[in-house]
């Protein structure tokens, strides 16, 4: 049974995430090429790595939470977890599919809160599983700055 929760647990984030790129694939190929772009945008290379190892780490630390002896916050902490991975997904539809970036501005914002708020409660409950997320909320730090870069810009 913990394989299972393990593998599921991994799984998630990574089908999430794969979910939406493949959504919003031919955004990326075609519009998102044609806008104005700071000079600090990295280069396309690096959001399939970086994304993938950030899912990895969101999957081990969900199932230390899901996995830990249940405790009063532990709900909670997951249901933090599922609001923040959705508004994750929603996020590049937002972006790349629809083009409404500051409508994903406004929603990044909510994602980065909901981040802290689950680092918050994961901590409370297995402090390894809110440290693997301290590269996720500096991720999304950085994305949230980009998004309000690309606003100002287009």
């Amino acid at each position: 049974m913990k394989f299972l929760k393990f593998i599921f647990s991994l799984l998630l984030p990574l089908l999430v995430g794969g979910i939406s790129g493949w959504i919003t694939a031919d955004g990326i190929n075609s519009w998102y090429i044609t806008i104005q772009k700071p000079f600090f945008n990295p280069p396309n290379w690096i959001f399939a790595p970086v994304w993938t190892s950030l899912y990895i780490l969101m999957g081990i630390s969900i199932f230390l939470i899901w996995n830990s002896p249940r405790v009063e916050n532990q709900k909670n902490a997951i249901l933090i977890f599922l609001v923040q991975l959705g508004l994750n997904f929603f996020w590049s539809i937002l972006f790349f599919k629809f083009h409404l970036i500051g409508w994903a501005l406004i929603e990044i914002i909510f994602m980065w809160l909901f981040i802290l708020l689950m680092i918050i409660h994961f901590k409370r409950i297995k402090p390894i599983a809110a440290y693997m997320n301290y590269p996720y909320l500096a991720w999304v730090s950085f994305a949230t700055i980009l998004n309000a870069a690309f606003f100002w810009l287009n």
